[in-house]
């Protein structure tokens, strides 16, 4: 249970970066090298390389090298777990969100208009 957790928290951990969720973004295209997951984000291939190895150390990563050129490809597996604990508070606030809604579109009882008075005087002239 508690490694459960603190591998979650590693997975959160990484996606917390906004250029690592972008790599991985552009990983579910396809394999990508190290310079290619750098240059749209314009950073040195220094600063990708670490970028990947922290989704490497949580297995979101795998990266080969063929020749001189370092390719990385997505492994989606382990955002499972992230994905298991996100859906309990997605179904949650779905819920909630339901019975609010279902409270702005009861229809409310019609009211029955009370009987009115004759006017006075109005049944001396019938």
């Amino acid at each position: 249970m508690v490694e459960d957790i603190a591998e979650l928290d590693a997975v959160f951990h990484a996606l917390a970066n906004g250029a690592r969720r972008h790599m991985l973004g552009r990983l579910s295209d396809r394999d990508l090298t190290v310079g290619e997951l750098a240059e749209p984000l314009t950073m040195t291939l220094a600063a990708a390389s670490k970028h990947i190895k922290v989704l490497e150390r949580v297995g979101l990563v795998e990266q080969s090298v063929e020749g001189r050129r370092h390719v990385c490809r997505l492994v989606a597996m382990p955002l499972a777990p992230a994905a298991n604990w996100l859906r309990f508070y997605l179904l949650h606030w779905e819920s909630r969100l339901s019975a609010s809604e279902n409270l702005f579109h009861t229809k409310p009882e019609p009211t029955k208009p009370e009987p009115t008075k004759p006017e006075p005087g109005i049944e001396e002239k019938l």
